[in-house]
């Protein structure tokens, strides 16, 4: 069995850390923290959908999502994206919006769009996982106050979302890969899923070989046992405690 950097077991997670309305003025946020990444999902409302919806039938809302690193979230200064953004940040950022946008009747939210920022500010691997585990929470958030306020009439949400890296390295698999993981892993894949229990999205790469699919069973497995816990934390999340786990 490899010994991990950090001393987990293969199937473990970082400690995670949840704090609700850490800013003041977005509908709905959080920073979340998945060992020590640290990204901070807030969501503002707009009372605008883009111009391809407009006038669609029947009328519906939309959700999109950004994605940032901060400058100073990693061991050496991060450019800020101010006209050109990466093909790794507009693939990020999609995923995000793809992955919540799964488990939302925009039917149910006519002329509104939900704009998910999530920011890293701190950055030590899975910040994609980290920042759709922590969005679906703001926009939940976000999703009750418009309730609470009248701007929605019914709940739009159909399922919870959370997400996690599963990798391979030297035959064994680990769940919630850190940087220093990532970085040597033989396969990578992050899984996003409800939490029913289905899948909303898996990306995979062998980094250096091809690999089967029982891997795949098993990463699936992997992923769905370690999501568990985190679902848990989400719902104590939203009861506007600080959580850890």
């Amino acid at each position: 069995m490899i010994t991990r950097i950090d001393g987990r077991s293969p199937s473990q997670m970082r400690p995670i850390r949840i704090i609700p309305n850490f800013v003041k003025y977005s509908t709905g946020n959080v920073l979340i923290e998945y060992g020590e990444t640290k990204v901070l999902c807030c969501v503002t409302v707009e009372d605008v959908i883009p111009p391809f919806l407009k006038g669609s039938s029947p009328a519906q809302g939309w959700l999109t999502a950004e994605y940032s690193m901060l400058p100073a979230s990693s061991d050496k200064r991060i450019r800020r994206e101010r006209n050109n953004v990466s093909g790794r940040t507009q693939e990020i950022q999609r995923l995000i919006g793809r992955a919540l946008r799964g488990v939302v009747d925009l039917r149910l939210c006519p002329e509104i769009t939900f704009m998910i920022d999530c920011d890293v500010i701190q950055a030590d691997g899975g910040t994609r996982t980290a920042a759709i585990t922590g969005a679906y929470i703001a926009l939940k958030m976000a999703v009750d106050r418009l309730l609470r306020h009248g701007r929605l009439k019914k709940n739009p949400i159909k399922d919870g979302v959370a997400a996690v890296s599963v990798g391979m390295i030297d035959g064994s698999l680990l769940v919630d890969l850190n940087y220093h993981e990532d970085s040597r892993a033989d396969l990578d894949m992050n899984v996003i899923l409800t939490q029913s229990g289905q899948i909303l999205e898996i990306q995979g790469t062998g980094e250096k070989a091809s690999f089967a699919k029982d891997d795949v069973m098993n990463i699936m497995a992997a992923a769905e046992s370690a999501l568990k816990p985190v679902f848990e934390l989400q719902l104590a999340a939203l009861e506007g405690q600080i959580v850890e786990g």
